[in-house]
């Protein structure tokens, strides 16, 4: 029986892996109150349905350009920033990339996130395409966390049984219906849970011959 206690390491991407910056600049250069990017982008009945994907990235950032015609004053004015926001790129936690390098030398690495049909090209844009075995996007799959479905799937994925799976996510409900399907769940809030979490992984006996 093999010492390892995990089969497969399942870890969300945004709050995790990437961190995106805020938008302050951008509303303040095209004259919108503060928030009112993430208001329109993340109000569930626009969102949702990019992430689940019935609609795509550029459906769900074009509805919002049309979400911002009013407040903005004119179409152009509306896209002009959804564009700009759009542009943001995500700090990378190098430390994070480094923790699951190494959890992939002995284990199944699945980065699982709900997301737009846009997610690989920004992983590839970022060099984090081959950063694991697997990647389950939700708008791929239909489903977005927490639907115990989204579990199911990342662990069929990976070819391995739910209670050899470890899970890490920033959203504590995200972590809650992973524990309920029966894997271990770490709520993830700083670096040290990371690393506190994959510790029994990377120091079991026989990880080095795996």
């Amino acid at each position: 029986m093999t010492a390892r206690p995990y089969d497969a390491v399942l870890c969300d991407i945004d709050g995790v892996l990437r961190h995106w910056p805020d938008a302050d600049d951008i509303e303040r250069s095209h004259r919108l109150p503060a928030g009112t990017l993430a208001k329109a982008a993340f109000a569930p009945s626009r969102l949702h349905p990019a992430i689940t994907g019935e609609i795509t990235d550029a459906q769900w950032r074009a509805a919002v350009a049309a979400d911002l015609t009013e407040i903005c004053g004119s179409s152009d004015r509306a896209h002009a920033a959804v564009t700009d926001w759009s542009n943001l790129v995500p700090r990378v936690d190098h430390e994070v990339v480094s923790l699951l390098a190494q959890a992939r030398t002995v284990a199944t690495v699945a980065l699982v996130s709900n997301a737009t049909t846009r997610l690989e090209w920004d992983l590839a844009q970022q060099g984090l395409d081959d950063l694991a075995d697997i990647v389950v996007n939700t708008s791929r799959v239909g489903v977005m966390k927490p639907d115990p479905r989204v579990y199911l799937m990342a662990a069929e994925h990976a070819s391995a049984p739910l209670h050899r799976c470890l899970f890490i996510d920033d959203t504590a409900a995200n972590v809650i219906a992973a524990s309920e399907v029966g894997m271990t769940a770490v709520h993830y809030q700083q670096i040290e849970d990371l690393r506190t979490a994959l510790a029994p992984l990377l120091t079991a006996p026989d990880a080095q011959h795996t």
